[in-house]
């Protein structure tokens, strides 16, 4: 989640265009498109497996103070370091002590594969001399919630209890679970448009060749991707497919009217974080928040406000695609393959689009809700499976990257970055397959091999 880096005043909100100039301002020509991936990871004990506590010798406050030989920055809150910030982007902590890369936008996958091999060497590094392991997975597969700690950051002891007001599942979706995403550029409010409807329509088809996250509590749950049906049960005021973004007229202001209605999480002010949980920002527009009465906000608040809705693709000066389970490092670069060979090129973007602008919104919602289970045996609309469409949606990416022509020192193109999808489409197992096939194999159903198999 996101990490205050930048605690100094921004300007005032003073009308509409103010809240608008947040999307339109992240427009670019196609010469200047970057790519940022953040990508998520557990830390735990090597000894015994555990979740390391912040403030524990050796635990999460020395393994971010460690990293600091490399460069980084600490960002503290509240006196006690919460994140790094650096060249390479900057590194936060999820609610349970996750580990995110939020990494720096780069110019290509190339680049951004370097990025993320350097991360994961120092954290190894450091880790190493803690006794701590890291583990690429889409949830915990052995850790029930009281298992975990808890972060010393504002914002998450605000979610923690607001969470269990609005969901089911939603101190699991904190606790409990890791991601990759990707975060791309649009060139005009047209572009961003499209771009949106086939990241919404096609993110099914990803949550489908990232799934991993089959086991809970030492134990099958029932589905490939648990992580992605978590999020069916979190919050529905700031979760979903939004159905509206197919609609006629979609733009920055409709997607605007959607961020004013999520109810707020919290204000920030003097460095600490104010409890605004459920609470509406128009009426902080308004100057009539209850938490800050007669206050209005500037437009940091807007853009901390954007960072709390959370569906399968999101909007603030770039394009978030969110709907892939985390995993190991190979997967950390296919997901920025994917979505950059889609669509960062124009004839990759004009055929994916074909693939699903008939799809009516019923049947979109069908195969979001198929898929977390299903994985690449979800139904399509009119007929075949996942896998038939994943097949067609990397032919697509192969050929966007193969045009895009950003080769390497080798004078190789980005698009060797797809093999781990290729050699799921063409084993038909996703990753999550493969985990249960050993669990129930030679694993003889004792889930703490996973950390000699599935750790970085």
């Amino acid at each position: 989640m996101t990490t205050r880096t930048d605690t100094s005043a921004s300007p005032p909100i003073e009308s509409r265009d103010d809240l608008l100039s947040v999307f339109s301002g992240g427009e670019k020509p196609r010469e200047k498109w970057l790519i940022g991936t953040e990508h998520e990871k557990f830390v735990y004990r090597c000894a015994d497996h555990r979740a390391p506590s912040w403030d524990e010798p050796g635990g999460i406050r020395d393994l971010l103070n460690g990293l600091t030989e490399f460069g980084w920055r600490p960002v503290e809150e509240n006196g006690k370091i919460i994140a790094l910030a650096g060249v390479d982007g900057t590194i936060s902590l999820e609610p349970a002590g996750q580990f995110e890369l939020s990494g720096a936008a780069l110019r290509n996958l190339h680049e951004t594969c370097a990025e993320a091999a350097r991360h994961l060497a120092q954290c190894k590094a450091v880790g190493d001399r803690l006794g701590l392991g890291f583990l690429g997975l889409g949830m915990w597969p052995d850790k029930a919630r009281a298992d975990l700690p808890v972060m010393p950051k504002g914002r998450y002891k605000i979610m923690l209890d607001y969470m269990p007001k609005v969901g089911d599942l939603g101190l699991d979706m904190m606790l409990r679970t890791c991601t990759i995403q990707v975060n791309l550029d649009y060139a005009s409010e047209a572009d961003m448009v499209k771009k949106f409807r086939i990241g919404l329509a096609l993110q099914p088809v990803a949550t489908a060749l990232f799934a991993n996250s089959p086991l809970t509590e030492g134990k099958p749950n029932g589905f490939k991707s648990f992580r992605s049906h978590i999020w069916e049960d979190t919050d529905p005021d700031r979760t979903g497919m939004l159905p509206f973004v197919f609609e006629d007229g979609f733009g920055y202001g409709r997607y605007c009217d959607y961020a004013l209605d999520v109810p707020m999480y919290f204000v920030f002010r003097d460095g600490k974080y104010i409890d605004a949980a459920g609470q509406s920002f128009r009426d902080f527009l308004n100057g009539e928040l209850p938490a800050l009465p007669g206050e209005k906000p500037r437009l940091n608040d807007f853009t901390d406000h954007l960072s709390t809705a959370f569906p399968e693709v999101r909007l603030k000066s770039f394009l978030e695609m969110r709907g892939a389970d985390g995993g190991r490092w190979g997967r950390i670069c296919a997901l920025p393959a994917l979505w950059v060979g889609l669509l960062y090129d124009d004839v990759a973007l004009d055929a994916a689009w074909e693939l699903v602008k008939g799809w009516s919104i019923g049947e979109r919602e069908e195969l979001r809700r198929a898929v977390p289970k299903l994985a690449l045996e979800a139904p399509l609309p009119g007929g075949g499976t996942v896998l038939d469409l994943s097949r067609q949606v990397l032919d697509i990416a192969a050929a966007g990257l193969s045009r895009r022509a950003e080769l390497n020192s080798a004078g190789d193109n980005e698009g060797g970055f797809l093999d781990p999808l290729h050699e799921v489409v063409a084993s038909g197992m996703t990753p999550a397959d493969r985990l249960l096939e050993r669990f129930h194999g030679e694993w003889a159903g004792d889930v703490s091999n996973v950390y000699r198999e599935m750790s970085f």
